[in-house]
């Protein structure tokens, strides 16, 4: 490394909860499952990503040489759902730099992770929080005063309107902007002026380094990765969610109980989702489509299996900003207990445009895997074929 070198990340602890839960999950189920992860951008970039391509490599030559650390794993082991088999398993644990490639393809950052799935599919966040910070570090902003003052006034937005119109249950935010932020140095601010300013309402942060730095709770749900896994695994791809969900009770019995309803979208997710399963979990988390059609028809749901649905919560993470959420909460806080997961818009709102950055499993046991998302723009699947054939089995239409 040069002397100028400047790590993005410092700690393999810095990751999203779920990548822990889903990495412990898989490990005990399918420990010899082998999987392809592809990076992708959405949006067009302030200039070519490919020209971050050397940066990258040598980013991903550091993160291959880190270790958890013994503070770190006491810190895990302390969570009642990690298991410790799995504390013993990260004792050893480090990332291969094989099975993970950067390159250029003309002005493209290409980057493919491919190999045994519980070693490549901790790459994802890593690897996005990489690309951003070098993304931003380019930019040249000259200070993060822009971005202090949108986040003073989204705070004061919030303590407005929960003065002015209160609700049954109490308004619930979590940090959920890892994956996308401007910089680890400015994440780490957002989440401290959030703990400090809204003791009340600030739940945690999905992001594990920062929980434990600040004393907050780690936040997570279950993953695309993990139901879209389950795909490729031997059982009837009708019946794949059921097998989910199923894997994920005997797991953390009763902890972690947030189901996730976009992988097919909403209404194949309510056909599963029985009385069964809609009593084990404690609640759902949107992350596409019309929020408030989400939320009406997952109430519905709850009614029609006579479930008071007072004693569920209706988690949104999708694009959330602060008006997005204080709106959804002002519908639906005297009918169910919400929580508000918002990602860019806290960790990336300081001036230049954020990417839509994203790096999903495409491929499980040499098989495809898909998201048929209920927002057009988030399907994603590299075989049509495969795409094609999951819209049949779940009767999906464009």
């Amino acid at each position: 490394m040069s002397t100028s070198f400047q790590p993005v990340i410092h700690s393999l602890l810095e990751t999203d909860l779920y990548k822990f839960t889903m990495w412990q999950a898989l490990l005990h189920r399918y420990p010899t499952n082998q999987s392809e992860y592809r990076f992708v951008c959405r949006n067009p970039p302030a200039f070519a990503l490919a020209t971050l391509v050397d940066e990258v490599n040598q980013q991903l030559d550091w993160l291959c040489s880190l270790r958890f650390a013994p503070d770190e794993l006491s810190y895990l082991a302390q969570l009642r759902y990690i298991k410790p088999d799995f504390v013993q398993f990260l004792r050893i644990f480090q990332l291969h730099r094989p099975f993970i490639e950067a390159r250029a393809e003309g002005e493209h950052l290409v980057i493919t992770a491919k190999g045994p799935q519980v070693h490549v599919l901790p790459f994802e966040i890593y690897v996005l929080a990489i690309v951003n910070e070098l993304y931003f570090r380019r930019m040249a902003v000259p200070d993060l005063g822009v971005g202090r003052q949108r986040l003073k006034d989204k705070i004061q937005l919030l303590r407005d309107a929960l003065a002015q119109s209160p609700r049954r249950h109490a308004f619930s935010l979590a940090d959920f902007g890892l994956r996308r932020r401007f910089s680890g140095e400015w994440h780490d601010e957002v989440v401290a002026t959030l703990k400090a300013e809204l003791p009340e309402h600030f739940g945690g942060t999905s992001n594990v380094h920062l929980a434990q730095k600040h004393g907050l709770a780690p936040i997570g749900t279950m993953a695309h990765e993990y139901l879209q896994t389950f795909q490729s695994v031997g059982v009837q791809l009708k019946q794949f969610q059921k097998a989910a969900f199923e894997a994920w009770v005997q797991e953390y019995r009763g902890d972690l109980g947030i189901a996730l309803t976009d992988v097919v979208g909403l209404d194949a997710f309510l056909a599963d989702f029985d009385l069964y399963f809609a009593k084990l979990f404690d609640g759902l988390r949107h992350d596409s489509g019309d929020p408030f059609v989400w939320g009406e028809k997952a109430l519905a749901h709850y009614a029609k299996l006579r479930i008071d649905a007072h004693s569920k919560r209706l988690t949104f993470s999708d694009s959330l900003d602060m008006p997005k959420a204080i709106a959804l909460y002002q519908h639906f806080g005297d009918r169910v207990q919400t929580g508000f997961g918002i990602g860019t818009n806290l960790t990336n709102d300081v001036g230049p445009e954020p990417l839509h950055i994203v790096m999903k499993l495409v491929r499980c046991n040499d098989q495809p895997v898909a998201k048929l998302a209920d927002s057009p723009g988030k399907t994603l699947c590299e075989d049509d074929t495969f795409l094609a054939y999951l819209r049949q089995v779940f009767d999906k239409h464009d």
